[in-house]
């Protein structure tokens, strides 16, 4: 069996001021809980609420930005593919990478993301993958309807939905193509490694 189409590596960066983040996800979940326990009343000043509100916001700009590089990673595997005869003619488009992301990573790249702690990864990369094909950069919460902020979830899957089936694609096999994936930090560290050499 030939050895796999290496693809370029997908690096995910760090979310700005995780600590912030992770305190705001804490608290709105808190909230959550709260709310469905029927502690408090959901009029729409009300504290649960906005807090609840406040971390489906940071959780919504999270996935973006994990969608930013996602994307930015399959402009990456598409030009690499595009510049191989023996590729180009088999009609990937971005969602063709999409798709092995999700429903086909390598095993290296599944096991390394469970080490991370993300085990639902498919689900997330396309939520992300449908936040960032509804916005380039993050709305001002403000601009967000609170519905949509409290179900955002919802059309994020819907947008990932409405942007897979907007082209025809063809998708990559299994064991055919592989790719590495980095934390920004540990891939630049390994390229000032091969620097110093």
């Amino acid at each position: 069996m030939a050895e796999p189409v290496e693809l370029p590596p997908l690096i995910l960066h760090p979310f700005t001021d995780a600590a912030t983040s992770i305190q705001v996800l804490e608290t709105a979940k808190q909230a959550a809980q709260s709310l469905l326990a029927g502690e408090e009343p959901l009029n729409p000043g009300h504290e649960l609420r906005q807090r609840l509100l406040a971390g489906r916001y940071a959780e919504l700009k999270m996935l973006l930005f994990v969608g930013k590089d996602i994307f930015r990673w399959m402009e990456q595997c598409l030009d690499f593919t595009q510049r191989s005869d023996g590729l180009r003619a088999r009609g990937f488009a971005e969602q063709s990478f999409a798709e092995f992301l999700i429903h086909h990573a390598p095993a290296e790249v599944d096991a390394k993301l469970r080490r991370w702690g993300v085990s639902d990864y498919p689900r997330i990369f396309a939520r992300a993958l449908g936040i960032h094909a509804q916005f380039q950069e993050p709305p001002d919460a403000g601009a967000l309807a609170a519905e949509y902020l409290r179900n955002y979830y919802r059309f994020a899957d819907y947008a990932y939905a409405c942007w897979k089936e907007g082209v025809k694609f063809a998708a990559l096999s299994a064991g055919e193509f592989g790719f590495t994936l980095y934390a920004s930090g540990e891939y630049s560290k390994l390229l000032e490694e091969q620097w110093q050499r």
